[in-house]
């Protein structure tokens, strides 16, 4: 099943382990793959910093799952998330899944979801989140970045690389040429924008968002080793130079 036809989405809210604040620019992602008709968050919504939560989930239609702290030093969260995903998953009226946490305890959980071919996004701070759960998400974006893009005034697509700029390292490049290379070039070098794209994010969580852009063709553009070329077609190319 490709993302591109998937209906019903799942999106499961690890509360402890991540913010409200990244609900509205989750949601906004989760429409890519589908309508989110699941839609809840565990915690122990009786702690202090829980407190937030109250106004979120009655504006969004999420429904919390609470659960309280039966043993010092034990987390039913994750247990409870771990349960209902794997029920969504053999009641088999899921398509696909969002998790929001940075907790690598949900790694297996991942894992075991993409076997049987679902779709999975992962929602946390890339500064807090092991790589070992964001390689195992279909695409794992930064919760953080969501929140500023979203907070962002409209800008031109030049004003938007100069921040981006500063996040580009020598992995993310290496990782778009030899995308590069696996795409279907013409004589001139040049290979669609989108399969070179769509390449990179099956070998890896590769998403634009976690770059402080919207849009592949604004990164490519930021980068120094790539030559865009927009065609008359409407088309998109892409070249590396270096």
């Amino acid at each position: 099943m490709t993302e591109q036809t998937l209906k019903n989405i799942a999106l499961l809210i690890d509360a402890d382990n991540t913010t409200p604040k990244g609900i509205d620019p989750v949601l906004t992602v989760m429409a890519e793959l589908g309508q989110v008709n699941i839609k809840r968050a565990y915690g122990n919504f009786a702690k202090n910093n829980l407190a937030n939560w109250d106004k979120i989930t009655h504006r969004y239609g999420i429904r919390p799952q609470q659960q309280f702290d039966l043993t010092a030093g034990k987390n039913a969260t994750d247990m409870a998330m771990t349960i209902d995903a794997i029920d969504l998953l053999y009641q088999g009226k899921v398509d696909g899944f969002g998790i929001m946490s940075s907790d690598s305890d949900f790694t297996p959980l991942v894992t075991r979801l993409r076997q049987d071919g679902l779709v999975v996004y992962g929602f946390g701070s890339t500064s807090k989140t092991p790589a070992a759960f964001k390689s195992a998400c279909t695409r794992f974006i930064d919760i953080d970045a969501l929140i500023k893009g979203a907070s962002d005034e409209p800008e031109t697509s030049k004003a938007r690389a100069a921040p981006g700029k500063g996040q580009i390292d020598d992995e993310l490049v290496e990782l778009l040429g030899t995308a590069w290379k696996a795409a279907k070039r013409d004589d001139k070098g040049f290979a669609p924008m989108g399969e070179v794209g769509k390449i990179a994010g099956n070998r890896s969580s590769f998403d634009v968002r976690n770059y402080g852009y919207k849009r592949l063709s604004d990164l490519f553009e930021a980068i120094d080793q790539f030559q865009v070329d927009r065609r008359d077609n409407n088309g998109i190319y892409v070249k590396r130079l270096r």
